[in-house]
């Protein structure tokens, strides 16, 4: 296993920061590498909004689900998947450009994650943990007013960033699927419940199957936080429906 494979396997979710600070150079290292990312048309389909403001951070932390650890972190980006600069460029310049929709924010979100997961590696490289926040889609009228989003941006994912502690250094990391049922040959193959099994049994524990994705749908799929997710998203998306 090569060194960059194996920094991949060791990466874990951190949530927990030393005070020591993130040097500038170490910041645009981490920000120069998310844009090397690779890019649909080389249009890079997104921008990197760096929360420097205390104040800010903090809101953050409220409005995503109150995770104080946020408001702690060193370095604070949040990635927007971003058309509002094309449609710009386009009207500055007269191209008569349509308004963009569904397909247009897919493409861009699509961007914007691997320009995030570059900085994710980046940063693992120099010794520096992350944690992906995904409740930055959500309170949608409070998070554009926050941090200023025009109608054709879209928070896609926040990144907090920082020295990880003794603690989270020694963490396990959470397990994955057995590749066999990640991987599907020529076809997609849909699972009876034995199936299903073999892709997620192992993570019930002591608890049966049913039980354990019983308490998971509860505490993740059906909860507050998720169905606000996806009615700020609705709200984010209703840009790209307009005739």
């Amino acid at each position: 296993m090569n060194e960059i494979i194996r920094q991949m396997f060791d990466r874990k979710s951190v949530r927990a920061f030393e005070d020591t600070p993130v040097s500038p150079e170490q910041k645009k290292a981490i920000l120069e590498a998310a844009c090397q990312a690779p890019t649909a048309g080389n249009q890079q389909l997104y921008s990197i909004i760096d929360v420097t403001d205390q104040e800010v951070k903090e809101q953050l932390a409220e409005l995503c689900d109150h995770q104080a650890f946020i408001a702690k972190a060193p370095l604070v980006l949040v990635f927007v998947a971003d058309q509002q600069k094309w449609l710009d460029l386009y009207d500055a310049c007269d191209c008569n450009a349509r308004r963009p929709e569904a397909g247009d924010i897919m493409l861009a979100v699509t961007d914007t994650c691997i320009a995030a997961e570059n900085a994710v590696n980046a940063a693992w490289s120099l010794g520096i943990g992350s944690c992906y926040i995904g409740d930055v889609m959500e309170q949608c009228e409070s998070m554009r007013e926050l941090l200023s989003l025009p109608p054709y941006v879209f928070p896609c994912a926040m990144l907090v960033l920082g020295f990880p502690t003794e603690q989270q250094k020694k963490r396990e990391k959470p397990g994955r699927c057995p590749l066999d049922t990640i991987v599907m040959e020529n076809r997609y193959e849909r699972r009876e419940k034995e199936g299903l099994a073999c892709t997620f049994g192992w993570k019930a524990g002591e608890l049966s199957l049913e039980e354990w994705t019983k308490r998971f749908c509860n505490r993740k799929y059906n909860s507050d936080f998720s169905k606000e997710m996806s009615r700020s998203v609705r709200a984010y998306l209703e840009a790209y429906h307009r005739p």
